[in-house]
């Protein structure tokens, strides 16, 4: 028995095709064709099909998550977090097909997950806060702090791939060696359990990136904060203005 479906099909000199690849390829494919078969017929009618209702339950589910967790706008944010939910989420569903390994059940995959939460970060906290402010956080609230903040941004990447990964691999092998003494009843129930287990695994990865990113974006002051402070302002400066 495999532990991880990193397992060679095909090489020529060093270009290996393994099962993980593979079945990574096959997931982009089914997401891309099913996105397009969906939005391909749009409409703001009052009648829509059964994939844009359930296309705009997922996108507007998403977008309330992005916002109760960020507490900014889940525009700028939607088209990354999302992709890694739907992804994970399709990867893993998919482990209920005969011969199917679910590339999340490879640290390859993981890390490369994380990877890309670990670059984004980054990238959304410059864009918001500009490189001066970003670089600022590292030094909050004391110089000392500089390596414990930058050790602290690679220990929570390794978490994430760790995380993902031991949770999907662990149903897996579990699966496989009850199947192998409860060859009925047990693996179905194990199977429907890892299917429940993946799905909160994504919405987790999810949420954990959303995080991330809420903490290199905000600037000391949450949207209802700096709103409040300018009615606060508003409200002080009608006060003191003279009337005639």
């Amino acid at each position: 028995m495999n532990i991880s479906p990193d397992v060679p099909l095909w090489q020529w000199e060093w270009i290996i095709l393994n099962r993980t690849i593979l079945f990574t390829w096959l997931v982009m494919a089914i997401l891309v064709i099913v996105s397009w078969f969906i939005t391909r017929r749009l409409t703001s009618g009052p009648r829509i099909s059964r994939g844009q209702n359930l296309l705009e339950v997922l996108v507007v589910g998403l977008r309330n998550q992005i916002r109760e967790v960020s507490q900014q706008e889940p525009g700028p944010y939607m088209p990354f977090v999302g992709t890694l939910f739907l992804f994970i989420v399709v990867s893993n569903i998919l482990s209920i097909v005969p011969g199917y390994d679910a590339p999340t059940s490879s640290i390859s995959t993981t890390a490369a997950l994380a990877t890309c939460v670990f670059v984004a970060v980054p990238i959304y906290g410059i864009a918001h806060q500009g490189l001066p402010g970003y670089l600022k956080q590292y030094i909050q609230p004391s110089v000392f702090m500089l390596p414990f903040n930058i050790i602290g941004e690679f220990s929570r990447t390794l978490a994430l791939a760790v995380r993902l990964y031991g949770n999907i691999m662990s149903g897996s092998v579990i699966g496989a060696i009850l199947l192998g003494f409860v060859p009925l009843f047990v693996p179905i129930l194990m199977q429907a359990f890892g299917l429940l287990t993946g799905m909160i695994q994504a919405y987790i990865f999810a949420v954990l990136a959303m995080v991330y990113i809420a903490s290199a974006t905000q600037n000391g002051q949450g949207p209802t904060e700096q709103q409040d402070t300018e009615n606060t302002d508003s409200d002080t400066t009608s006060t003191h203005t003279p009337t005639s």
